[in-house]
């Protein structure tokens, strides 16, 4: 092997160097091989893991949920729209079908719209990633961890002798043995900071920030949310631990404005919620409480069918005209789980007894009932990362950073994450194609 100098702590130059091998560094080396095409190129992929793609492996409860049938920009949130519709169009959610199936893993949509391997292993899609990176003649270096990224020299730099096998290369990549990795192009998909086990712990976003990117502050997304156990129907939650139903998830301000809501699936756990709804909006509150922390912010739950406690009471009208002997409890029968309802109904008896008053105090519980949430699970139970390099500082045509020529950025490091269902993997796999095609032609 060529060295990069007489010193034993470089190694031989390549013209691409890629930071991270997880699902968009294992996309960018295979498109990169790919628009080699024969070309004596020599890419390198780096990861700081001994066995990368652990993210691939614990997604979708090892299953490997790869994208979803339908990808809109509306699915993600951070960046401009516009620009996250500019990289979904350039390789979307067909796209990724049909590669897939070119890497040998056929796919199957659940109702729920999700694609998941037939196989229903992770590892099969882990295995094919691997595979075609091992045809395409990709070095790895896995169990290699960065520790600092240097920019290109000045072509007028005087260089030493001992650096002078650096000269014609642009950037210098340095691992935590000592080496140094050289490279004409760069390639950076460390991930965020979600799931750190996984290996991506955010140095990568450091490393980022040190080169003058703008970092957006991060937080957890598609995270469980944490409740604080109380009297209230919404704090009993552990009363309700393994329940599972549809709901309707509000966030609102003190004033009582509705900044975000969503309909979705709610498991209540021995800790709080989780499931779709609560980790969709597990986001939308971190961030309003990070952007507004002097506001209080409220999570509030309901039964879909009702838009706004006014239908609520609506209906608690016409069911008590009907049946005004008939318990509360049974009623909400209709609406929630029994465990549920009785909750709900507590301090209620029959539709008749109900004044006013307390019938527009169960239609808010129906609609608007406050959930004591007083926390996330933190990084280690996150699926992704809201924040990161904004995605204003790079062209979305080839992922090129605008402040640092020939450095691209790819995955979860950029300001976008997506709803749960697949998307953060098809965001993975449209932006590691832009980068790693437009790393090698150019």
């Amino acid at each position: 092997m060529t060295t990069l100098s007489s010193s034993p702590s470089s190694t031989s130059p390549a013209d691409l160097v890629i930071i991270g091998a997880g699902a968009a560094g294992m996309a960018a080396a295979i498109f990169a091989g790919e628009a080699a095409a024969g070309r004596p190129v020599r890419i390198i992929l780096i990861d700081g893991a001994a066995k990368p793609g652990a993210k691939i492996l614990l997604s979708g409860g090892g299953r490997c949920n790869v994208t979803h049938d339908r990808v809109t920009p509306d699915d993600y949130f951070g960046g401009p729209r516009p620009l996250i519709r500019n990289v979904l169009a350039a390789f979307n959610e067909r796209a990724t079908v049909d590669w897939m199936r070119r890497l040998g893993v056929e796919l199957t949509v659940e109702p729920t719209g999700k694609l998941f391997p037939v196989t229903d292993n992770a590892k099969t899609v882990l295995d094919a990633l691997q595979r075609r990176i091992a045809e395409l003649g990709i070095t790895t270096r896995y169990g290699s961890r960065v520790t600092k990224i240097e920019c290109p020299q000045p072509k007028h730099s005087a260089l030493s002798t001992q650096d002078s096998a650096l000269s014609t290369q642009d950037f210098v990549v340095h691992l935590l043995s000592g080496e140094r990795l050289a490279a004409r192009r760069l390639i950076v998909a460390c991930g965020g900071r979600s799931l750190p086990k996984s290996g991506s712990d955010g140095v990568g976003l450091e490393l980022l920030r040190e080169l003058g990117h703008t970092i957006v502050p991060t937080t957890p997304a598609l995270v469980p949310l944490v409740l604080k156990p109380n009297r209230q129907p919404g704090g009993r939650f552990e009363e309700l631990t393994g329940l599972t139903l549809d709901v309707r998830l509000g966030l609102y301000d003190s004033a009582g404005r509705r900044k975000f809501e969503l309909v979705g699936s709610m498991l209540f756990t021995h800790f709080g919620v989780s499931g779709p709804a609560p980790m969709n909006l597990s986001r939308h509150w971190l961030r309003a409480r990070l952007e507004s922390p002097a506001e209080t912010w409220t999570v509030c739950m309901g039964h879909p069918r009702f838009n706004n406690p006014e239908e609520a009471d609506a209906w608690l009208r016409a069911a008590a005209a009907r049946s005004p002997r008939r318990p509360v409890a049974h009623l909400f029968t209709e609406l929630f789980p029994e465990r549920l309802a009785r909750i709900l109904a507590t301090g209620t008896d029959r539709l008749i007894d109900m004044d006013r008053g307390e019938r527009l105090e169960l239609a808010r519980a129906l609609t608007r009932l406050p959930l004591p949430v007083e926390s996330d699970r933190g990084w280690a139970y996150a699926e992704t990362t809201a924040g990161g390099v904004s995605l204003r500082e790079i062209d979305v045509r080839t992922m090129e950073s605008r402040l640092v020529p020939g450095l691209h950025i790819c995955g979860e490091m950029l300001d976008v994450d997506g709803i749960i269902g697949g998307y953060s993997f098809q965001w993975a796999w449209s932006t590691g194609h832009l980068a790693g095609r437009a790393a090698v032609k150019a």
